[in-house]
């Protein structure tokens, strides 16, 4: 069963995750972009609420494809004390150098999660160059928030295709770009790693708006009926 990743964006939301049991708790700036960064004191801040207790990720921001920038903010974001730094690969030039930049930071033991963009065609077969690299993981988000989910842009045969390619190859594989609870039945088959949530757990389903336990346990009660449900079907 994938694991739920949940992004929030400040203590009182990453409260809400905690107690909800989230598997993952990712941090990030909504207001600033598909990756919007938060301000390092408030990932120390979040990082100690949350106390080893779940894994924490962290996004560097909506960054230019700049080798020494990329490099950079994810060494700073790193040493707030996430245990995941998650880069975005916008576009399509500059990745192989800004790849060979950050694999210092992978060497260094930095667990960094390479981040595509359904919504501007990705290579879909790169797993390759970020194994190679020492990325732990690689996910697939839409860097567009206009409402249009990450299977508007991919069809779920080639969104398994890439969970499958990027777990041979070792990598961590996640799954996001606002994506809804009717999305459940379509990519929990898919077996990625984790699928990530914002837009769907807030207040009128806007990724800019608060988060709310109601809608995280909601989501929560899904999957596990879901998971109830796989295991008859395997018995």
């Amino acid at each position: 069963m994938s694991r739920l990743l949940v992004s929030v964006c400040d203590v009182e939301e990453a409260r809400i995750a905690l107690e909800c049991d989230a598997d993952i708790i990712d941090l990030k700036n909504p207001a600033a972009g598909a990756l919007g960064a938060l301000p390092p004191e408030t990932l120390r801040e979040i990082v100690n609420v949350v106390a080893g207790r779940k894994p924490v990720s962290a996004t560097i921001g909506d960054l230019p494809m700049i080798p020494e920038q990329l490099a950079a903010a994810a060494r700073v974001t790193a040493e707030t004390g996430v245990d995941i730094v998650k880069i975005g690969f916008f576009g399509h030039a500059g990745h192989e150098t800004c790849i060979a930049a950050l694999q210092a930071l992978a060497t260094d033991g930095i667990r960094l999660v390479a981040v595509l963009f359904a919504d501007q065609r990705p290579d879909l077969k790169s797993a390759t160059r970020f194994a190679h690299a020492g990325f732990y993981g690689v996910m697939l988000d839409t860097a567009a928030k206009n409402g249009q989910g990450l299977r508007h842009y991919l069809s779920d045969a080639a969104l398994g295709a890439f969970v499958a390619e990027s777990q041979t190859h070792g990598l961590l594989a996640g799954l996001a770009g606002s994506l809804t609870i009717a999305d459940l039945d379509a990519l929990l088959p898919l077996q990625a790693d984790y699928l990530g949530f914002r837009g769907a757990l807030c207040a009128n389903a806007s990724r800019t708006a608060r988060l709310e336990r109601a809608r995280l346990l909601r989501l929560q009660n899904a999957l596990r009926v879901r998971a109830e449900i796989s295991e008859v079907v395997t018995d």
